[in-house]
């Protein structure tokens, strides 16, 4: 019994420490940068870094010469069907995050837990806006055409296709407004790999100002100040 309630002990102290390195390392590490890659070219191409507080989303003209992500992501997909927007954001992160925690408020153990050790599905949640405004949760980027090229790549590899090559939409009535969706998705959520980090490497992938790493929308704010 001794012997037994001695390992339940260890076991919960290497678990505490696990949490504490982590909290130190997720709060000292984005502040190490990735700096903007140095560029000639024109930058005219304007994408905005979006957080709602829990998820960060990559904001993109819907029709540039380069792409039309209304062929990808249909409008009528929304609630609301329409297709008057100049704007479409797009974020990766956990199905089950997404689906059933819309605010910090919401989140549910289980749901943690499993979004925690890549037990859940990921999704891409994808909304469509009129206007963007800049603020502290909206920050305003310029690209120019081989950034944003590299951008729609990095951005499109994560949605999970058909046999036809199409993006795969997740029938659900937990979309946040009349003008989003989800889709499938590529690749598994952690928590050394959250919808934040992959924002981050988004914005690394454009050759722009990023944390080395970091879980937080925080980690990326505090390199747009």
């Amino acid at each position: 019994m001794k012997k037994t309630l001695q390992i339940i002990l260890k076991v919960i102290a290497a678990i505490v420490g696990l949490v504490i390195i982590y909290v130190i390392l997720a709060l000292t590490i984005p502040y190490i940068p990735v700096q903007k890659k140095a560029t000639n070219d024109v930058a005219d191409i304007p994408v905005y870094i979006y957080t709602n507080g829990v998820h960060t989303d990559i904001v993109m003209p819907i029709r540039t010469d380069q792409m039309d992500w209304s062929e990808k992501i249909p409008f009528q997909n929304t609630l609301s069907k329409s297709t008057d927007f100049n704007y479409v954001g797009i974020g990766w992160g956990d199905k089950g995050f997404y689906l059933d925690t819309p605010t910090w408020a919401q989140l549910k153990v289980s749901t943690a837990f499993y979004a925690a050790f890549w037990l859940g599905d990921s999704a891409m949640h994808t909304t469509f806006y009129k206007t963007m405004t800049e603020g502290d949760d909206c920050k305003k980027i310029m690209l120019t055409k081989a950034q944003y090229e590299e951008l729609i790549k990095f951005v499109d590899s994560k949605f999970d296709k058909n046999t036809a090559g199409q993006n795969i939409l997740i029938e659900t009535d937990a979309v946040y407004s009349k003008d989003d969706a989800f889709y499938e998705a590529q690749g598994s959520y952690s928590f050394l790999y959250t919808c934040n980090t992959w924002t981050n490497n988004a914005l690394k992938a454009a050759g722009q100002k990023a944390a080395l790493w970091t879980p937080t929308d925080f980690g990326i704010f505090q390199h747009y100040k």
